[in-house]
Formats: C-alpha cells, structure tokens, sequence
C-alpha cells in the first residue's frame, strides 16, 4: 500500500473512531454536549465550579476544556480563561489558558492540514473561511499576529484558516504564541477580580479597550513594515 493511500485510511479511521464514539458510547455523547452547552451558557461561575469538581486533574480537564473549545468553533474561550483565573490565580490560571489554548490551535492548524478546506468549512462556515481567506491576502505574513492581537477575530477560524495556507507549523506556532499572551494575562488578570462584581464591568471595558489600542498600534507598524518591503 503506497504512502498516499495509508494516509488516506488514517485519517477516514480516526473520524470513523469519532463518530463510533459519539453514536455508540452514551458516556461520551452526553459529556460532549453537556460541555457544549455549559460553554454556550456563557456562565463563568458553572465552568469555575465544572473545573474545581475535579480536584487535582482541574488544570489538565481546563487544557482539555480549552481544546475542545477550539475545535468546536465558535465556542467561547474567554469563559474558560475567566474561570482558570478565578480557580487559580491570574499567573498560574493565565500560564493553563494560554497552553490549552495552544494546543487547542495547533489541532485545528493540523486538522485542516489533513482534511482540507471542505471539512474546515463544514466546522467553521464557508462565510467565516472566506473572511479569514481575505484576512490572509490583507496582511501576508503578519496575519497571525494581527489576528491574535485583535479580540474581535476568530482565534479558531484563523487556526483552522491557517493549516490551508503554505505557512509552516513553526511560524504558525510562533505568531499565535506571542500574539494570544496579551489578550491571556488581560482576561486572567481580569478573571482573578470576578468576585468584585460591581468593579468588573469597568475592569473589563478598560481591559478590552487597552488590548484593542494595542493591536491597532501593532497592527499599523506590521503593515508599515510590510508596505515597505512590498516598495523595496
């Protein structure tokens, strides 16, 4: 058997693997859609008292949480980015979500790696992939990082988006690391005051406007930058 068709069964094996589990492992359905559900809820406190019922695993089901997020767009991520802050404190809670949400973005980079554009847009919706096709062909090689800074974009349809262009695993993984650690420490920092209900309302606007001043601010240097080269 060539290598082209090995690669073919793997990848027809796992989402058969998938789907098995899904139809025929009740255990496993109802935990898939009671998660979804409670993330769709938006319910920081329930996702808080989900991650502590499992004492001492809490930060690898937070990783794992954080993961499926990712893979099941558009699923809320800064809901779990709160709630890691509340449970563990803005460092150690910020340091869960960030790394959850790394490899969160790597799965999705690799999975449209291996199924292509029809499965990406089954997930995500041809409308958000053709959006982030346009994001790519705005800013070339600086769409990653322009896209991390700004919390407004799709952090999951730019990974999926990204494993369909030529850009490589490492670049891919770099300008996605440095880009979503501001928008981690910001939610963290914010998500460690959640109790203060009557402050929080005005800590997250300060915190959401500083991030959106920020990304612009890079955002219009990356372009300068790009511009310039595209002159040279």
């Amino acid at each position: 058997m060539d290598k082209k068709k090995r690669n073919l069964l793997v990848k027809i094996g796992f989402l058969l693997l998938i789907l098995l589990m899904y139809f025929l492992v009740p255990s496993f359905k109802d935990g898939i859609n009671n998660i979804a559900i409670m993330l769709s809820k938006l319910d920081i406190e329930e996702v808080k008292n989900y991650i502590k019922s499992f004492g001492a695993l809490a930060p690898f089901v937070s990783i794992l949480l954080m993961m499926f997020q990712s893979i099941a767009a558009p699923l809320p991520a800064f809901i779990i980015t709160f709630a890691n802050a509340w449970v563990f404190g803005w460092a150690f809670g910020a340091f869960i979500s960030w790394t959850g949400a790394m490899l969160g973005a790597c799965m999705c980079y690799f999975i449209s790696k291996m199924y292509g554009r029809p499965v990406v847009e089954k997930i995500i919706g041809k409308k958000a992939i053709d959006m982030t096709d346009k994001f790519f062909d705005k800013y070339g090689e600086y769409a990653i990082l322009i896209a991390r800074l700004l919390p407004f974009i799709s952090f999951d349809a730019i990974s999926y988006a990204a494993g369909l262009t030529t850009m490589t695993f490492w670049s891919f993984f770099w300008a996605t690391g440095i880009g979503q650690l501001p928008a981690t420490i910001v939610y963290s920092i914010l998500g460690q005051n959640i109790g203060k209900v009557a402050k929080l309302g005005l800590w997250v606007v300060c915190g959401v406007i500083a991030l959106i001043a920020l990304a612009f601010a890079i955002r219009k240097y990356l372009l300068d930058k790009k511009n310039k080269k595209e002159v040279a």
